[in-house]
């Protein structure tokens, strides 16, 4: 019924993962990491200095679902990952801005450092309102 299709087991051609293809081809010595932390996800973004987007994932996309998506695990998984194509583009230093008050907001940072980058700055950008919310009405009986 039709020719046989013959599947060659083993790497891709040059070794190359298709997200590191996707990688641009200059190299950064310092960038911006931005971390979002919320109590149902974590969103990662490299900049380079300029602030133009480099590399950017979350929780979500790396697999993890529902509440797994908010936790300090599903974070170091996004960081490693991360850090490893920082590590490609010759990222040697980086300023941190983190926003949200989720769980994985330190093991992000923690997981990146831990793979030989150095941190020049962190900077928490969490918005606090100025008066929180407004008070109940008296209730009337």
């Amino acid at each position: 019924m039709g020719k046989k299709r013959i599947v060659k087991k083993g790497m891709k051609s040059d070794s190359i993962k298709a997200s590191a293809r996707r990688l641009p081809r200059k190299k950064l010595d310092a960038g911006t990491l931005y971390v979002q932390s919320t109590y149902n996800n974590t969103r990662v973004l490299l900049t380079d200095s300029k602030g133009n987007a480099v590399i950017s994932s979350s929780s979500g996309a790396l697999g993890f679902k529902g509440a797994k998506k908010g936790t300090p695990f599903a974070a170091a998984k996004i960081g490693e990952s991360l850090a490893e194509k920082a590590e490609q583009l010759g990222l040697k230093e980086i300023d941190v801005i983190v926003k949200g008050v989720g769980a994985g907001r330190e093991s992000a940072i923690r997981s990146f450092v831990g793979k030989g980058v150095q941190i020049k700055s962190i900077k928490d950008v969490t918005p606090v309102p100025f008066n929180g919310p407004t008070r109940r009405k008296p209730r009337r009986v």
